[in-house]
């Protein structure tokens, strides 16, 4: 081919020629003809006769091959079909009024597909979904309640008659009324309802291709859609009949983000510390699911302290903790700089530990029923056994519709017995919370001698929706037990009525952690890795003070612990409570400051009023004073300890990085606001920075579900 012929083609493929009226016309009029004589039989029918002479003479060849065991199993098997076939009939009568009624000789006699004419006059006669042609003297099926003029709905009522079949001409209003119910998607359990968390694909009226399938497959129908608040029930069409998910019913913490805060203007921040790690399991829980968690189920201070750090250890003779500060540059912004506040705590020779009484208080409740929550519980609390030693006791309370003591104090060795009675728990009921927390604290307390750690686990999924009309008077009582010696931790299982906030709560007030268990291999951090930290405390109501040197700090924002804030006069409070630190247990805290004059300052100075700092006494180069205060478990009266803040006071190395890059992910989780230009790629390169030796391999987890967020976020 040479040139010019080339470019001929090229301009012929740019430019096709107009297509000729005549032609198509006449492709138009074959089409119609085909069409037409589709409609007909190629074939007349079989005369009956021989359509019945041949069936019976295949049966008589079939039976003759058959030997007495062959014909017994087909017997059977049909007169249990004929008796399935009378039980179950009834009950479609019976629908639930939660789905669609279902007539089962409608459905027995409506043809697969009618035959249907085209264009409009199909929209015009096509039978609604679900409904067929009934004769006369059929007899009224119940449908659908609907509400009397008071209000309330009857138990049944008469089917309405079909409406009229609409003109041609409604056949797009019809489409703008079917498409929201043919498209509504209730949520699945544990996914988030808000629609900015998923992209649905609806049926947009006057859409002409989206029309020509509809009434192609003769599919123009009338639907109901499912609310979201309506229990699990059965949705029927001619064609299917499927399972509506229950919504998801989960609460997490309600709290706004810290905000930036001036120093001339509040110089001091107090809150207590958390040792908890259930958020950032949620949040691996909710992106294995396959969508973004919620803002509300990120708390990052849970998500920094969900790793082990390399930190030094308190000297003997010394406080419980020792506190290690690191300041480096931020990595979102070069203006400021990250103030890291570590704090490590001792761990006890495990052969000197007190006995330990546990106490293992299981939500028996039918929402426990699913395989990550009652089974895995099993599991996870079995676990535990070989790590407890000779002289340490374990108990089992059920709670459901009632509570019981399903084990009573057991010596630990006795493990068959022990597991034996989880295994025979299992789901049915409702929820009897409060009844079974005070059962079980009652069991604690007859296994309680002197000398000895008291503990009750409490797993469940978080429904306290049963005996449990005041949570505010829930978590008194706790912290009015906790005072008498026994602490309570909470394991929560399971998504979609997951109480997030109210486990959290009654954690904090049984000065116990509250962790979150999705996986048999996170039941065993929480529960071998880290059961010492878990069952036996070192510092009881462990609070933080920073004050802030106006003169270097003009700005400074805590990241994280939103709901752990105190008031500043809490901190000389012996009777506020606070957070505690188990042995072995780290704690990192993070700040962000900016200097005086930076460019990365947030907050004009003001106008009128003092718009600089009072001169400060600190030394020059202290950026601020930190002060902790703790008690020894068991006792009323606080220590203090007080550690000026400079920025050479440790070296920046990998857990400092790693530190920051959870920081950031957590952020980046919830809107990123501070973050700047700073995303995904930026926090996955910190953190690999940070990795380090990664035993466990917890860090590399961390590094897959960034990315994990990063494709979803993209979506």
């Amino acid at each position: 081919m040479s040139d010019d012929d080339f470019d001929r083609l090229t301009r012929a493929l740019r430019s096709p020629p107009p297509p000729d009226p005549a032609a198509r016309a006449e492709t138009l009029r074959l089409a119609m003809e085909n069409f037409d004589r589709a409609q007909g039989s190629r074939q007349p029918p079989r005369p009956m006769s021989e359509s019945r002479k041949g069936f019976w003479t295949g049966v008589t060849s079939m039976l003759n091959f058959l030997s007495g065991r062959q014909m017994l199993a087909a017997t059977t098997s049909v007169a249990a079909l004929c008796i399935g076939v009378v039980l179950i009939q009834p009950g479609l009568r019976n629908a639930p009024t939660g789905g669609v009624d279902i007539i089962p000789e409608v459905l027995a006699t409506a043809p697969a597909k009618p035959t249907q004419p085209a264009g409009d006059e199909a929209l015009a006669t096509t039978p609604a979904l679900g409904r067929s042609e009934l004769p006369a003297d059929a007899p009224a099926e119940p449908a659908l309640s609907q509400p009397d003029a008071a209000g309330t709905a009857p138990a049944t009522t008469m089917a309405p008659p079909p409406p009229p079949a609409p003109a041609a001409g409604a056949a797009t209003e019809m489409l703008a009324e079917a498409a929201p119910a043919m498209t509504a998607t209730a949520p699945m359990p544990g996914q988030p309802n808000s629609p900015a968390r998923a992209k649905r694909k609806a049926l947009a009226p006057g859409n002409a291709e989206a029309d020509a399938g509809i009434v192609a497959d003769g599919l123009i129908a009338e639907t109901r859609s499912v609310p979201e608040a309506e229990p699990l029930g059965l949705v029927a069409s001619q064609d299917t009949l499927a399972m509506a998910p229950e919504p998801s019913t989960e609460a997490f913490p309600q709290a706004a983000q810290n905000p930036i805060k001036v120093t001339a203007e509040e110089p001091v921040s107090t809150f207590s510390i958390d040792v908890d790690t259930a958020s950032y399991a949620i949040v691996r829980s909710s992106l294995m699911a396959g969508y973004l968690p919620g803002p509300d189920e990120v708390r990052i201070e849970e998500m920094v302290n969900y790793f082990p750090y390399d930190l030094p250890a308190p000297a003997a003779g010394e406080a419980p903790f020792r506190a290690t500060v690191t300041v480096m540059p931020a990595p979102w912004n070069n203006g400021r700089r990250l103030v890291q506040i570590a704090l490590q705590g001792r761990l006890p020779a495990l052969a000197d530990r007190p006995p330990l009484n546990l106490v293992f208080l299981v939500d028996t409740s039918g929402s426990m029923q699913d395989a990550n929550k009652l089974p895995l519980l099993k599991q996870s609390l079995g676990l535990i056994l070989p790590q407890l030693r000779e002289g340490d006791e374990v108990a089992i309370v059920a709670y459901a519709g009632s509570a019981g003591v399903m084990l009573p104090a057991t010596a630990a060795a006795e493990r068959r017995v022990i597991l034996s009675s989880l295994d025979q728990l299992a789901a049915g009921g409702s929820t009897a919370g409060a009844e079974g927390l005070e059962l079980a604290y009652q069991v604690a307390q007859d296994m309680t001698g002197a000398g000895e750690v008291s503990r009750i686990l409490l797993a469940t999924d978080g429904d306290f929706n049963v005996g449990v009309n005041d949570p505010e008077g829930l978590e008194a009582y706790v912290a009015k037990k906790r005072a008498g010696g026994t602490y309570l931790s909470v394991l929560g299982f399971g998504r979609g009525n997951l109480d997030d906030a109210t486990m959290q709560a009654v954690a904090q007030a049984g000065n116990g952690t509250a962790a979150y268990i999705d996986t048999l291999q996170e039941a065993r951090k929480v529960l071998v890795d880290q059961l010492s930290g878990a069952l036996f405390p070192i510092a009881d109501d462990v609070k933080i003070q920073v004050e802030w040197n106006p003169a270097e700090v003009a700005e400074y924002r805590l990241i994280g612990y939103e709901t752990r804030a105190l008031a500043r006069e809490d901190f000389n409070n012996d009777r506020v409570d606070a957070g505690e630190i188990g042995a072995g247990h780290a704690v990192t805290a993070i700040y962000e400051i900016t200097a005086p004059g930076s460019p990365a300052l947030s907050v004009n100075p003001l106008r009128y009023g003092a718009s600089e700092a009072a001169p400060s006494t600190a030394a020059p180069a202290e950026l601020g004073y930190l002060r902790l205060r703790w008690k020894a478990p068991g006792e009323t009266t606080s220590a203090l300890i007080e550690v000026p803040i400079t920025p050479d006071m440790a070296p920046v190395g990998p857990e400092a990085r790693f530190a920051a890059a959870i920081a950031g992910f957590g952020q980046l989780l919830t809107g990123g606001t501070y973050l700047g230009n700073w995303g995904w790629d930026q926090a996955i390169a910190l953190a690999l920075e940070g990795r380090g030796e990664d035993a466990f391999g917890y860090r590399a987890e961390a590094v897959s579900l960034m990315r994990l967020a990063k494709a979803l976020s993209s979506q």
